[in-house]
């Protein structure tokens, strides 16, 4: 599929005429292509967007940005005196009231150029995962741009859309902490497939309940247009509840393990190199190379998105079969003495440790230990969801349990009531000198925590002891 669209470039008048900005030197007919906001990453034509932070306004290093070959700069609040514009005659400055603001409007219009498939995906944990496993199916169909990392929000959704080039599909994830931001989100990226992988705990402190979490991540059909369709994960208890009120409303497509659904996986079968499982609805067998139920539910919901584009399910199992996670979800290593090491930590809330820790459970012959640390933003809401974490473990018959962090004590309180080795530690140096201690052949060991408690560093160690 080509796109419709002949025509994507977007010149220095369209950015005036969008932003309402003042152009101080420089040509209105100049091509705008590439952005970037850090002056130290600059590359030869890029347009420098100079980004006003907590503390320090990006804007003042547009000078380090056209030195390293930026052809154009957006800038804010900074005042470039009459005489100094003119050594910049080649290039273009433009100031606009708020850069931010400025990206988001520039975005949403780059966006209005292509007629093509966006799927955007949202959900309290798993958007990842599923943007990597989705774009991974939808990319055996079209060339399909993807969210790197984890550039999900007000900043990252716009730079994402600024890398549309000669793309024929996108794949983007949307994050949010408030209600409203999703909502942003969507009218900027004008999906055509909204994903929503699950309803958690995930930022409960700031919305203060999971209906009012649901009510932000349905904010995504807002930039849905009528014919487009909802993909959800309909195991969710709020989802599943939301589908039964609104199955007539909207073009939905479900996906699920337990609940009867679109797309279903029976026949499960797990090991540490990944899972299989076979497609209810056709009969094949469809191998996950990773393993997790969590990330079963991932491939199902890839199949129900390659299906709205009739894409073959053979290449639906290619996709799913070369998937590659982004770094520090997920990602599973062999080290020296046959020990597995999990690495898990990019962020954690109750939703993602039970699914980690049932991961780890499930890996049959080894013996198990989950370093866990705190999991962040849950407000009023942090004693019960780590004492529920507590309960997964031993529910899960872990074998060590590791604590690191004030918060993760609750979980070995309830953990040590039925578990033996129950260690609390303070610190990551701690927890390092602990593993290091206990150690065996062929153990395995999860590291699973918010990435505000630098589990890299545990990680690190480790590995480089290899």
């Amino acid at each position: 599929m080509e796109n419709s669209s002949l025509n994507h470039s977007i010149r220095v008048k369209d950015i005036l005429h969008i932003t309402g900005g003042k152009l101080l030197v420089g040509n209105e007919e100049e091509t705008c292509i590439s952005f970037c906001r850090d002056s130290r990453q600059i590359k030869k034509g890029d347009i420098y967007l100079g980004i006003q932070g907590t503390e320090i306004n990006g804007s003042i290093y547009f000078k380090e940005a056209f030195e390293k070959g930026a052809k154009g700069a957006i800038l804010q609040e900074i005042d470039i005196p009459q005489e100094e514009r003119q050594k910049y005659a080649n290039q273009f400055i433009i100031i606009v009231e708020n850069t931010i603001e400025a990206m988001q409007k520039i975005a949403t219009y780059k966006r209005s150029l292509y007629e093509i498939p966006v799927i955007a995906i949202t959900g309290s944990v798993g958007k990842t995962s599923t943007k990597d496993m989705v774009a991974s199916v939808v990319n055996e169909k079209y060339r399909t741009l993807k969210t790197q990392g984890n550039y999900n929000n007000h900043i990252g959704v716009p730079l994402t859309i600024f890398q549309l080039k000669d793309h024929q599909a996108m794949v983007i994830e949307l994050g949010m902490n408030h209600l409203g931001e999703i909502r942003q989100l969507t009218n900027i990226a004008k999906p055509t497939v909204a994903v929503i992988t699950n309803i958690g705990t995930a930022h409960i402190g700031n919305l203060g309940s999971r209906e009012n979490i649901l009510k932000a991540k349905l904010e995504i059909l807002e930039g849905l247009p009528s014919n487009g369709f909802v993909v959800i994960n309909n195991d969710n208890d709020l989802l599943h509840k939301w589908y039964l009120e609104n199955k007539e409303k909207y073009h939905i497509i479900t996906y699920g393990i337990e609940k009867d659904s679109d797309y279903m996986a029976e026949k499960i079968k797990e090991t540490e190199k990944g899972s299989s499982y076979v497609l209810k609805q056709t009969g094949q067998e469809i191998k996950v190379p990773v393993g997790g139920k969590h990330f079963v539910l991932n491939s199902l919901c890839a199949i129900a998105v390659g299906s709205i584009f009739h894409i073959p399910m053979e290449k639906m199992k290619k996709g799913i079969a070369k998937f590659e996670l982004t770094e520090k979800r997920m990602d599973v290593e062999v080290l020296k003495n046959n020990i597995t090491l999990i690495k898990d930590y990019y962020n954690a809330n109750y939703d993602s440790m039970k699914a980690a820790l049932e991961y780890l459970g499930s890996l049959q012959g080894k013996r198990k230990i989950a370093v866990l640390g705190d999991m962040l933003e849950l407000g009023s809401y942090a004693k019960e969801l780590h004492q529920k974490v507590g309960q997964e473990v031993v529910k899960n018959h872990i074998d060590v349990l590791i604590t690191v962090g004030k918060e993760a004590q609750q979980i070995a309180e309830i953990a040590k009531q039925e578990i033996k080795d129950v260690i609390l530690c303070h610190s990551n140096e701690e927890a390092i000198e602990k593993i290091q201690q206990i150690k065996q052949e062929k153990d395995c060991i999860l590291l699973k925590a918010s990435n505000g408690m630098h589990f890299g560093e545990i990680a690190e160690k480790l590995q480089n002891e290899n």
